[in-house]
């Protein structure tokens, strides 16, 4: 990775843009699904598979803390009032949307396919029952076809939930998203906000490129990646002839599925799924 201008050119060909604001957002983070919830008390929606973004009431900041650099257009009018949703292209269409956000120069005709789905207001004292409303109104007042507000439903019982979570996944979501109604926005993980999938994903950062035996010889065999609270491991599985040529750099987050743990904590059948464009980069150059 090389530094260029004001951007980190990755070996990849990903530029992302260095500037970023003091410190991330303050965001509401889920918990993962468990049995015992009230149901009764959630709404529920589709889980998008996009990046992350919160308006800040002047431009757009990933969950990172990295400065978006949207076309003026896209959020031309958009109100001082901040918005929490996600920048979505559309299932099975995340890499077509993590380009665009990856861009220093924003491409026109990439953004033109990227809605922004508003689904809280942060700064709205009410409850998130209250909150539904307030951003379906935010959303109406743009007037702007690709400002969207994300939908919310009620389910009754779990299998009512589980039947929702097959037809989304058939469908090509990625899942679904369960918001306590009765509670206001907080900027912290609880169960509050559950998210729920088939299969359990994770951020780790690469912090070593591991060279490859046999087939992969001369090519990288596994990245050596660290979880946000210290836990390494190796992640081979899921990387393509094309990854192990050119991998993700030292530095980058990587998102990862697995299946459970095992006993000394380590997630089970660790499969590399993508590089996170809208974590923060490397501070300083890294080289493999």
């Amino acid at each position: 990775m090389i530094a260029i201008g004001t951007a980190w050119l990755w070996p990849c060909g990903v530029t992302l843009a260095q500037t970023a604001t003091p410190s991330p957002p303050a965001l509401m983070l889920a918990n993962r699904y468990h049995p015992g919830l009230d149901l009764n008390a959630y709404w529920v929606s589709e889980k998008l598979d996009g990046v992350r973004a919160f308006w800040d009431g002047q431009r757009l900041v990933s969950r990172g803390g990295l400065w978006i650099q949207a076309p003026a257009w896209f959020t031309e009018g958009w109100p001082a009032e901040p918005a929490d949703g996600e920048l979505w292209a559309g299932r099975g269409r995340f890499q077509q949307t993590v380009s665009a956000v990856r861009q220093q120069t924003p491409d026109d005709g990439a953004w033109r396919s990227i809605r922004f789905m508003v689904f809280d207001l942060p700064e709205h004292p009410a409850d998130f029952t209250s909150r539904i409303a307030a951003y379906h109104a935010w959303v109406h007042a743009r007037q702007q076809p690709w400002v969207q507000a994300v939908e919310q439903v009620r389910v009754s019982s779990h299998s009512e939930l589980m039947q929702r979570l097959d037809t989304t996944v058939r469908a090509g979501g990625e899942g679904l998203m369960l918001h306590r109604g009765d509670t206001p926005y907080r900027a912290e993980r609880s169960d509050d906000l559950v998210k729920l999938k088939r299969h359990e994903d994770a951020e780790a950062q690469v912090i070593a490129h591991e060279t490859g035996r046999g087939q992969y010889a001369g090519l990288t065999g596994a990245l050596r990646v660290r979880t946000p609270d210290g836990r390494e491991f190796r992640l081979g599985s899921g990387l393509s002839d094309a990854l192990r040529r050119s991998p993700p750099p030292l530095g980058a987050w990587v998102t990862y599925r697995y299946r459970g743990f095992n006993d000394s904590g380590l997630p089970r059948f660790a499969t590399y799924l993508r590089v996170r464009g809208d974590m923060e980069p490397p501070p300083t150059p890294a080289s493999r």
